[in-house]
Order: structure tokens, then sequence, then C-alpha cells
């Protein structure tokens, strides 16, 4: 070994990287002592002295810290990088020793001296370098981690020393083995620590074949499934996913308790995800489906009411009337207690606007204790709606019924179906009949949603819907619903909800304080007569909300401290009455009956007028009548004409005699068979010239032969004549079952007077006939 004069260049400490002569390196300087030692080098000859730290994570670094033996390079290239560091190209020179180092204005200086390499037996340094260049040969063609430049400059050298340099740079082995080689300087014994390097590379080469062929051979299936997953595993962790979610979604799908089938789907689908990798749509498209399937209950239910008491006083509370819901609901929770068990109900609350349909269905949820679900049917037009869409379809989602399901958290919610009727189809198929399903009992236990593509148990959940009228319900799904009518509220009912729900409740709204406002009982009688129209309660809270409003508007001022509205002054709330009371004939009229009449807003009364002139025998309809109305009209001509002779008429005289029928309030639309015996009455009465009695009222569709048909909507026509003041009304004798609906003071003040033939209403509705 031999030195040269020594000389002082800057030191740079690297950390985990010896830097070997005869190499070119590439790497990065940021600590402040090192990018000082290189602004001292640029400005010199470009030359730095380079060695290891001993330690790489020692951040601040001491002459003890580093290796003595390290190599000059020359800088080739100097590059600015973000965050105050500098990338360094550069080129080995030759090895040196630092044999004193100072620190010298924030940067080290060494005092260096070259190391030579010592040369010994030619013989032996050839065939040492021969060996090593066959082992390297053989290492380079079994691995791909050389690159052909390398291999290029390793075939190429034909000096043991520099070929020592170039391999020792280029194999992944230690940094102490590469520092060992590093501070050798008899090449032999570079030369022969090198060959037991490439020796034990070639081993570890041909053991890692061996065992890899060994294991391809060995494992079996489950094995290799194992270790296929364990490599998957290993890629979706370098390609940032997350396998730690799939493990929790894979726990959380097997505690969930769902039905064997459904844990299957979703196990499977969570086998898809997890081949995937998660940039791929399909990912979250099963990603989705499998949060679906988690966050539908499957199990969870909530404890119904025990008592049936409590229940009871819950719907009393809420609801005033309503005897029938009451008495169902009761009879539902009763079969429920013995039986600990019990498919739900279908149940239908069909009647008009306002009468409390969506609110009562609240109340059962309360009453029973359940969670509670609206889906409103109105307009709804796509089947897909109902049991969801196919999640090939982008965008696709369960359909309402599951998500009204996953948003109650429990398999037995109150669902209540509003508006029923109003449901509609197009060419995206028809949401009634995808309703079939839902509502039979001896279906629903296995409903499929197209998104979940499993089968899902409805029967437990109480489905309540809601209908002004049958006429909009297809058949097939009437009849798997237990219909339960009701009916529009009396006067006095109206009178008693404003008081007990209404008044409260608006007055509360309006910041007002107990014993503020009053109404007084003819205030609520003038309201309810005078400025609403309806059959439930709607119009009579909007009212009973103005009066408040316009209290409030009092007290706030300083006007007056408590309000009592009374009958005398509701004019100075709500203005002019907007309705006049329905008026029964004020005398025995001649060819004039008082019919009676169902509309969406409860009964209301008919005056159907007759006029016999000189003609050709035409008939004219006028009145805003509807097809069956005006079919009623014919019908009851047609009766008459073809028995004249028992009431006194000529035959010819329908022939020179025009029949003009018109019932007023001509702007409303009218239709229905109801008015056929009171057209037969007004028509007859018009030809005899027998009045009809002022007093009595009636209801009923005439046949030919001269029969009274049942009808509908018994108890609002009672109502209409009540208001009125009608003492008698006649109605077919098929609807006596129906009286019973009736309330009791109605029904003391009004004679029902029940007919199978229309004779019979003739008797007892025309004088003198």
């Amino acid at each position: 070994m031999s030195r040269q004069t020594s000389e002082k260049l800057p030191m740079l400490a690297l950390r985990g990287r010896v830097i070997f002569p005869d190499t070119t390196v590439s790497f990065d300087v940021g600590r402040l002592p090192s990018l000082a030692a290189v602004k001292r080098a640029a400005d010199g000859d470009s030359r730095i002295f380079v060695c290891a730290q001993k330690d790489a994570d020692i951040t601040e670094v001491t002459p003890a810290d580093v290796y003595l033996t390290g190599t000059v390079i020359r800088l080739k290239q100097v590059g600015r990088l973000p965050g105050n560091t500098v990338r360094l190209t550069c080129t080995g020179l030759y090895r040196a020793e630092a044999r004193a180092i100072e620190n010298v204005d924030g940067s080290y200086i060494a005092e260096i001296s070259e190391l030579r390499s010592v040369h010994g037996d030619e013989t032996l340094e050839e065939a040492y370098f021969r060996t090593a260049k066959s082992v390297m040969g053989e290492i380079a063609s079994g691995t791909p981690r050389l690159s052909k430049d390398a291999i290029s400059a390793l075939d190429s050298c034909a000096d043991p020393d520099v070929y020592v340099n170039i391999a020792a740079h280029n194999l992944q082995i230690k940094l102490e083995t590469k520092q060992e080689l590093l501070d050798c300087v008899r090449v032999v014994d570079r030369l022969r620590l090198l060959d037991k390097l490439l020796n034990d590379e070639l081993e570890i080469m041909r053991l890692e074949r061996k065992i890899n062929a060994s294991v391809r051979a060995s494992i079996d299936k489950n094995q290799r499934e194992y270790y296929l997953r364990e490599q998957l595993k290993a890629i979706h962790a370098e390609l940032g996913d997350d396998v730690e979610e799939k493990d929790e979604l894979e726990r959380r799908i097997k505690s969930k308790g769902m039905p064997e089938e459904v844990e299957q789907k979703a196990l499977k689908e969570l086998s898809r995800m997890g081949k995937m990798q998660s940039s791929s749509p399909e990912y979250n498209v099963i990603r989705m489906y499998l949060d679906w399937l988690l966050d539908i209950p499957w199990t969870e239910k909530t404890v119904d009411t025990e008592n049936l008491k409590d229940a009871v006083k819950i719907l009393n509370d809420d609801h005033y009337g309503l005897e029938k819901i009451k008495e169902r609901i009761t009879e539902y929770l009763a079969v429920l207690k013995l039986t600990d068990g019990l498919n739900a109900p279908i149940l239908c609350f069909v009647g008009p606007p306002g009468v409390g349909k969506t609110s009562v269905a609240s109340s059962i949820a309360r009453a029973l204790g359940r969670k509670f679900v609206r889906m409103s049917l109105g307009g709804v037009k796509d089947e897909s709606e109902i049991r969801g869409h196919r999640k090939t379809y982008i965008g696709s989602m369960p359909g309402r019924i599951m998500n009204g399901i996953k948003n109650a958290g429990s398999t037995n919610p109150v669902f209540l179906l509003d508006e029923i009727d109003k449901l509609s189809s197009d060419m995206r198929g028809d949401p009634a009949s995808a309703l079939l399903e839902v509502l039979d009992p001896a279906q629903n236990t296995t409903f499929r949603d197209r998104y979940l593509e499993v089968p899902y148990d409805l029967s437990k959940v109480l489905f309540i819907t809601t209908a002004n009228g049958l006429d909009g319900i297809p058949r097939p799904l009437l009849d798997r619903m237990e219909l339960i009518e009701l009916n529009g509220y009396t006067q006095e009912e109206k009178k008693e909800i404003a008081k007990r729900y209404l008044i409260p409740k608006k007055s509360t709204a309006n910041g007002l304080k107990e014993g503020q406002i009053r109404f007084d009982d003819g205030s609520l009688d003038t309201i309810i007569a005078g400025y609403t129209m309806e059959a439930g309660v709607r119009n009579l809270e909007r009212n009973i909300d103005a009066v408040c409003r316009k209290a409030a508007v009092k007290i706030a001022g300083g006007d007056e401290q408590d309000i009592t509205v009374s009958a005398d002054n509701v004019e100075d709330f709500l203005g002019a009455r907007r309705y006049e009371a329905d008026k029964a004939l004020q005398r025995d009229e001649v060819g004039a009956a008082t019919g009676l009449a169902w509309t969406a807003v409860g009964g209301t009364t008919l005056t159907i007028e007759v006029s016999a002139m000189h003609g050709k025998g035409d008939i004219l309809l006028t009145g805003k009548l509807g097809d069956v109305m005006k079919e009623s009209a014919r019908a009851a001509i047609s009766y008459i004409r073809s028995n004249s002779a028992s009431y006194g008429i000529e035959s010819s005289v329908f022939e020179t005699t025009d029949i003009h029928i018109h019932v007023p309030e001509g702007a409303t639309p009218k239709d229905g068979p109801s008015a056929g015996i009171t057209m037969a009455t007004a028509i007859l009465s018009a030809f005899t010239h027998k009045p009809v009695k002022s007093s009595v009222a009636m209801t009923g569709e005439i046949t030919l032969r001269g029969k009274v048909l049942p009808i509908g909507g018994l108890k609002e026509k009672a109502l209409a004549a009540y208001r009125i003041g009608v003492k008698d009304v006649i109605i077919p004798a098929d609807n006596k079952k129906d009286l019973e609906e009736i309330p009791e003071n109605i029904r003391e003040n009004i004679n029902f007077i029940p007919v199978t033939d229309v004779d019979s209403v003739f008797k007892n509705a025309i004088i003198g006939l």
C-alpha cells in the first residue's frame, strides 16, 4: 500500500451508500453541512471526498460517525430540487483515507491521502478474476436486476481492480460488505472477497428457484388459494387498496344475521370486489350494493305495545271518532298478543280529503310502538319506483319499498302507502301491478327487489294504504286489502275536533297563551257552515289558524289582552261568508224534487227541475250532467212512458211534449246513478201536475222495471239532508244496513223511508198521487 502526499478536500457523509471509483452515481443532498461542502467543491475544482456513515439514522454527523476510507469524486452536474435539496451526478475517481477531519464554516474539510491498489501474484489474480467473471455471467443471465449497461461494462472490463468496483456497485449487498471491499487494498483479497459474494448470491438464486419449484409442485388447492390471496393482499397494499376495509366488511356480513342465501350472495360479491382495483367503476357498484345489504334490517325489530289500554288511549288522544279504525287496531293487537306471531293485515283507509287518513296511520304506529314510514304514490308512473332498478344500470338503486324499510331500521314498521288511487302507468311499466306482490300476504314473505336480487320478508310490515275513492284502484290490488271507510264528519264532530285539537294546536303555533283566545260554539258553527265546504277538517284548521293570526296581531299590538270569537264577530276575522248552506224547497212544487248526492268534500243536495212543454217529444238535459246521469234520466222517462196508464197519463202526450231536465249550479259537473228516483219523481210530477213534498229528499238508482237499487255514501247524504232540515229521506231498502253508520242524533231527527220500487217513492213524495 502506498500513499500520495495528503491534500484537503470538502467532505460529504452519505447515509446507506458506498461509492466506488470507476462508477457514475446520482444522489440527493439536503443537510446544511453537506450543502455547504457541495458549494465549496463547486467553487473549487469540483472534487469532494465522500464516505459512508456507520449509522444511517444519525442526522448530526461527527467525525467519529463515518468510515475513514472513502472515495474522491468529481461533480459532473448539480441540479436544484424543491425544498432546499440538490441532486448530484458524479464520477468516482480514486479511493482515499481521511487522516483528519475538521469543521470549517459549517462544512467538514478532510485531510486525505490516496489509497492505491496493491497487486500480487498475477496468476492467482487471473484465476480469481476469471472465476468472478464466470459466476457474474451466470448471475446476470438468471436475474433481471442487472441493467444492460452494467452487464456490458462488466463484460468489457479487463482490469480486475476496476471489475471489483463495478461489480460491487451493481450488486445488492450489505453496506458493511461494500465498505470492506472499499477498505481492502490488495487486489487478490478484493477478488477473493468478491468471488465469495458472487458464489453466495448464485447459491441464493438457485435455492430460490428450487424452493419455488418445490412449492408449486406440493401446495394443494387451498394452500394455493391462500398463497395467491396473500400475494393479492400484498399487491393491493402496494396499489394503496384498503385490505382492512374488505376484512371489516366480511366481519360485518357474518355478524349481521342475514338469511343464509343473502349472506352467501354478499360474500360472493365481496369476493368479486376483492379481485378488483378500487379505481374500477365495478368496484364502487359492488361496494354500494354491499352497503345496502348491510344497512337493511334483517333481524332488527321493535317490540309491540303489550297493554291494549295504552294503545287505545294513544288512539283516542290523537283522534276523535274513527271508531272502526280503533276497533280494528285493537283486534289486531289482541290477536297478536294471543298468538305471539301474526302476519300483518293490509289496511286501506278510504275517505274524502281532510278526514285524517294519513295522520291516523302515524297514530297507529305510535300506538303499536313501531317505526313509521310514509311513501306518497301520487303521480308514480315507473314500476322501478316500487321494485328498484337492476344494478347493471348507472345510478341504479333499490325501490322505495326497500328504501323505506332501510330508513325505518326495523323489519316490522308501519308503512303508509299514501294516495294509492293516484297511481298511473306508462311505457315504463305499471306500478300498481308491482304492488300486487308487496301487498299480498301470501307472496310478500319473499319480496325480491330488482337491485338487491335477494328475497326479503315483508309479512311483518303493517301496510296501510289511503285513497279518496276506489275507482282508481285496480281490482286485483283492491282484492288484497281490507277496506275501512272514513266518512265525513258531522258538524258536531267537527266542533269537537276543533275544541280538542285544532284550537289548542293553532293557538300555540301562533304564540297565544292559554286563555288569550276563546271560541264559543256559535263561532265554530259559523266557521264550519259559512267558511268551509268539506267532509274533513283541513279548511276548518286553516280558518282557525287565520283567526289566531289576527288575534295575535291585536294582542301583540296591545289593543286587547284576551279575545273571544263569537258568531257576531267571525266576519271581522275572516271576512264575508264564502258559502251559503243548502236550502230545502220553500214550498211544495210541481216538477221539482230534492235529491241527495255524494261529492269528494262530503254530501250535498240537488234540486232536479223538470219542465214539460209542447214540442216534438225531444229530451233536453242540462246542468253539465255526466253520461251515467243522462242515462238515468232516460231510464226514468222510459219507465214513466211505459207505465203512463197507471198514472193517468195519455201515452200520446209524450209524442207532442218536449221534456227539459235541468240540475241547477250548471257549472259544476255532476254524474252518477243515484239521482234516478229523484228525476223520475220530478218528471211524473211535471206530467201529472201534482206537487212534490218540500220536506222529502231522496236518493236511489232506478231500473227500467221500476226497481230501486242501492247507492253509496249514505252517511254523507244523510248529513246533507240534516243540514237543510229535511224531515223524510227516501232510501233504497238495500241500504238499511248502512243506517248504523249514521250518527244517532241524525237518525233521531230524520225519518228514513226504505223502498224497493219507484211506486213507493211516488206515494211518499208526490202529493195526491
